[in-house]
């Protein structure tokens, strides 16, 4: 089995940059208001779709009850708001590859 690798966004922002054949400082620019941008939309409400990559959206979640694994005590867990990612056929397809 391979060993699971991170990539950093600054390795995003070289390679990006490379593709598009861009400066590295244009590249990370791009990647943040990419980044801003999908943030400020899913805090508004809205579903974000990238064609062939996948969908973000907010998902608001209940306020429930749980149990502190330490003591056992019950306890209120807060409602929440979370974040899924759905990938786009094309993704799946090239991961799957």
């Amino acid at each position: 089995m391979q060993d699971k690798q991170t990539i950093h966004k600054s390795e995003l922002v070289k390679q990006a940059a490379a593709t598009a054949n861009l400066p590295d400082a244009v590249a990370g620019r791009v990647i943040d208001g990419l980044l801003h941008t999908i943030r400020s939309h899913l805090c508004n409400g809205f579903k974000v779709s990238i064609t062939d990559f996948g969908t973000f959206e907010a998902q608001s979640k209940p306020e429930r009850s749980g149990r502190n694994p330490q003591t056992g005590e019950a306890i209120t867990i807060a409602a929440y708001k979370a974040v899924k990612f759905k990938a786009g056929k094309a993704l799946k397809d090239a991961v799957n590859a």
